[in-house]
C-alpha cells in the first residue's frame, strides 16, 4: 500500500510538472526590457555530434565500395556518384577534418614525441587508405578522398600537360612531404593543414588568401586533371608507393587489348603506358648504358641535395615560433629592436630565463639542419630513382594503367571497345592481376 501511495504521488508530481505552462513556471525569466532579444539557438557542427570512429567506419565502407566499383563493376558512373557522396560527407559535412592527408602530420608528431596526444581514429584514418592501396591500388583517390573528389567532379574539359612539365612538377609533392614531416617532427606546426587549399571552401570560411587559392585551384581543375593530387599532395606520394606494390591493378580492358589507343586520349592524368614489345635491341642496349650512368649518379644526387637541405636548415627553423621568439628577445636585449611584441612581453612576464629560450632555439636549429640533410637526401634519392626508372626497359604488350599514378577514376572504361562489347553482351569481367 505504501508503495502504491509513493507511485501515485510521483505520477501526480510528474503530471503537474508537464501541465505547467512555461509562463507559469516556478522560476520565471527575468524582465530585461522590451528591447532585449534572446540569442538564437545554436547547434554544434555535425562533425562534433558524431564519435571519431564513425569516420573510420564510413571510410572503410567507402573504400570497399570504390574498390568494388573499380575492379568488379568497372563503373565510371558509380565511381563518380561515390565521389560526390564522399565530397558531401568528408568535405562539407565533416569540414575536411580530419583527413588522411592531414593525419600524416599527427602520426609523424606522435613518432617524434611519444608524449604528443593522438587518437586511434587518426592512426586508422592514416593507415587504412595505405593498406587499401597495397591491395587494390589508389581506389581511395578514385572516389573517397574529398580533396580528390572536388577536383574529379569539376573536371569538364581536360587538357594534356606536357610530359616533361608533369615530370618536373611531380617532384613538388615529395618536397611538400619532406617539409611537412620536418615541421611536424620539430613541433613547428602542421604545414599541410595550414595551406590546405580546399578546407576554406569546405567550411565556407577562412582567410581571404586561402579562399582565393582554393577557388583558383578549383577553376584550374576544370581543365587540368587533379592538379593538387598530381603536383602537390604529400599523402599521394605514400599512396603511389603502396599502389606500385598493389596485389591487384586497374586494367583498362577486361580481356585482351585491341591497341585502339582510345584510352590514351581518355586519361586526363597521363597515367597510361604504351606497349613496347618488339623494340629494337639497340634501344635496350642504350637503356642499359643509361641505367648504369644513373646508378653512378645516385650517391652524388643524394649527398649534394642533402648538403643543400642542411644549408637551408637555419632559415627553415625560423618557421618555428620558439626560434622567432628567441631572435626577437635577442634583438631587444642587444638594442637592435626598439619595439617589443606580444610574444616577447609574455615571455618576459613568464619568469623563464633568456638562456633557456636561446638553448631551445639552438637545439631547434640543429634539428632543422639534420632534417635538411635527411629531407634533401630523400629528394636526391627520389630524383635519382626516377631517372633510373626511365632507363629500365620493362616489356609491355598492352596499353596499361600505371600502378603508381593511376587514380582509378574509370574514365578509360567508357572508351575501351572491348569493355563496351563486354557490357553489351553482359559478360562478366575477368579477374586480372
Amino acid at each position: 500500500m505504501r508503495l502504491l501511495l509513493q507511485l501515485g504521488t510521483a505520477l501526480a508530481l510528474v503530471s503537474s510538472a508537464f501541465a505547467q505552462e512555461p509562463e507559469k513556471s516556478r522560476y520565471p525569466p527575468p524582465e530585461l526590457g522590451p528591447d532585449y532579444k534572446p540569442p538564437a539557438t545554436s547547434f554544434p557542427p555535425v562533425r562534433e555530434l558524431l564519435p571519431p570512429l564513425a569516420d573510420v567506419l564510413v571510410l572503410v565502407l567507402a573504400i570497399a565500395a570504390a574498390s568494388y566499383l573499380a575492379h568488379r563493376r568497372r563503373s565510371r558512373t558509380g565511381l563518380l556518384t561515390l565521389a560526390g557522396l564522399s565530397l558531401l560527407w568528408f568535405g562539407f559535412l565533416r569540414e575536411g577534418c580530419i583527413c588522411a592527408v592531414g593525419s600524416t602530420q599527427n602520426v609523424v608528431e606522435a613518432i617524434a614525441d611519444p608524449s604528443a596526444p593522438i587518437l586511434i581514429s587518426t592512426i586508422l584514418i592514416f593507415v587504412i587508405p595505405l593498406i587499401a592501396a597495397l591491395l587494390f591500388g589508389r581506389t581511395f583517390c578514385a572516389a573517397v578522398c574529398p580533396l580528390g573528389a572536388i577536383q574529379e567532379v569539376v573536371l569538364l574539359r581536360p587538357m594534356t600537360v606536357p610530359r616533361w612539365l608533369a615530370a618536373g612538377l611531380g617532384i613538388l609533392p615529395h618536397v611538400y612531404l619532406a617539409l611537412a614531416v620536418l615541421f611536424a617532427a620539430t613541433g613547428s606546426g602542421y604545414l599541410i593543414c595550414r595551406y590546405d587549399p580546399f578546407v576554406g571552401l569546405f567550411r565556407f570560411g577562412g582567410t581571404a588568401n586561402m579562399l582565393v587559392v582554393g577557388a583558383c585551384l578549383v577553376f584550374v581543375s576544370i581543365f587540368i586533371g587533379r592538379p593538387y593530387c598530381r603536383f602537390l599532395c604529400p599523402y599521394g606520394v605514400l599512396l603511389g608507393w603502396a599502389s606500385s606494390l598493389s596485389k591487384k591493378r586497374i586494367t583498362i580492358t577486361p580481356t585482351e587489348c585491341a591497341d585502339c589507343r582510345l584510352c590514351e586520349g581518355a586519361c586526363p592524368y597521363d597515367a597510361i603506358t604504351e606497349p613496347n614489345a618488339g623494340r629494337a635491341k639497340a634501344d635496350r642496349f642504350r637503356g642499359r648504358g643509361a641505367l648504369i650512368g644513373m646508378l653512378l649518379l645516385l650517391p652524388f644526387l643524394v649527398v649534394g641535395l642533402g648538403w643543400a637541405g642542411s644549408r637551408l636548415g637555419p632559415e627553415l627553423a625560423r618557421g618555428n615560433a620558439r626560434v622567432v621568439l628567441a631572435e626577437q628577445v635577442a634583438g631587444e636585449d642587444a638594442g637592435l629592436l626598439r619595439e617589443t611584441t606580444d610574444a616577447s612581453d609574455v615571455f618576459r612576464s613568464s619568469g623563464e630565463t633568456v638562456e633557456a629560450l636561446q638553448a631551445d632555439a639552438t637545439a631547434l636549429r640543429e634539428d632543422f639542419v639534420l632534417g635538411g640533410w635527411l629531407g634533401g637526401g630523400f629528394l636526391g634519392l627520389v630524383i635519382a630513382l626516377r631517372l633510373v626508372a626511365l632507363s629500365v626497359r620493362r616489356t609491355r604488350r598492352d596499353y596499361e594503367a600505371d600502378r603508381q599514378h593511376c587514380y582509378a577514376c574509370g574514365r578509360c572504361y567508357q572508351w575501351c571497345p572491348v569493355e563496351l562489347e563486354r557490357r553489351a553482351t553482359g559478360t562478366a569481367p575477368e579477374v586480372r592481376r
